[in-house]
């Protein structure tokens, strides 16, 4: 790992000069530059791409510790923000995300490095990355609910300064949570499926529980979908709708380990 370290300094440095542009421009300091964000956005999440090649020791297998993992759903969630500033105003995230993923790769460092999927099995490859972009799009999808739901609020109560002066406007906000949601219902569909076709058993084991979880959120989140494009909701029912299958999501991930940890002592 040692050899991808000098990546690894880029990418911190690249996505901090990035989020400090983000900052400054939100204080009044500076222009803005959204092609430079993106810029310093795209070399972070390049060089970052190659650390995790390190870090996830793709080439002797596949190493899913938990700081491995949340360095990969850091990058995801930060190449998904920048694909989205194409067609949303999203860069104001950056301010937040960018940091976080650069603290996740620095941490990511310090990984022991658990080896969990051999090397030759592509199938299982395509299920773990499937289902982790899936979470990291939901888990994004859940800090845009909150901050949907926040932003609803200020507008009842005229509070028209704060949080309200750097978000989009609402209607803004809500296309984009329900294009993350799209997106993350579809990699969580070839998640299961690809499950059921590469795993031995998506119910016996520690699959029970992650199965069963992972199931009830995909049919949460279709129901979501299916009652903002006929029934027209939006607002806080998609905020609860959303808050709630993540929640599922998160019990499937981290929930069902728990639990069987409990079971077997």
């Amino acid at each position: 790992m040692a050899a991808f370290l000098p990546f690894s300094i880029l990418a911190i440095a690249f996505y901090l000069a990035g989020a400090s542009w983000v900052w400054l421009r939100l204080a009044g300091k500076v222009p803005e530059k959204s092609l430079l964000v993106r810029v310093l956005g795209l070399s972070a999440l390049l060089t970052h791409a190659i650390a995790l090649y390190g870090q996830l020791g793709l080439a002797e297998g596949l190493s899913l510790g938990l700081l491995e993992v949340a360095s990969l759903l850091s990058w995801l969630i930060c190449a998904f923000i920048l694909l989205a500033s194409l067609r949303h105003p999203t860069l104001n995230l950056a301010s937040l995300l960018f940091p976080l993923a650069a603290l996740f790769l620095l941490l990511g460092q310090f990984a022991e490095g658990s080896q969990s999927l051999p090397p030759g099995k592509d199938g299982l490859l395509f299920h773990v990355l499937a289902s982790l972009s899936a979470y990291s799009l939901f888990a994004l999808a859940s800090v845009q609910a909150v901050l949907l739901a926040l932003q609803n609020r200020q507008l009842k109560h005229h509070h028209l300064k704060g949080l309200i002066a750097v978000l989009p406007p609402l209607q803004t906000m809500e296309r984009l949570l329900f294009d993350l949601l799209l997106a993350g219902q579809i990699l969580l569909t070839l998640g299961i499926l690809s499950g059921f076709l590469f795993l031995d058993s998506m119910f016996s084991g520690g699959n029970g529980h992650k199965t069963f979880f992972s199931i009830a959120a995909w049919l949460t989140f279709g129901t979501l979908l299916i009652g903002h494009w006929r029934l027209g909701w939006r607002g806080n029912t998609a905020v609860r709708w959303t808050l709630g299958g993540s929640l599922l999501l998160l019990i499937a991930y981290f929930g069902s380990r728990l639990v069987l940890k409990f079971i077997t002592g």
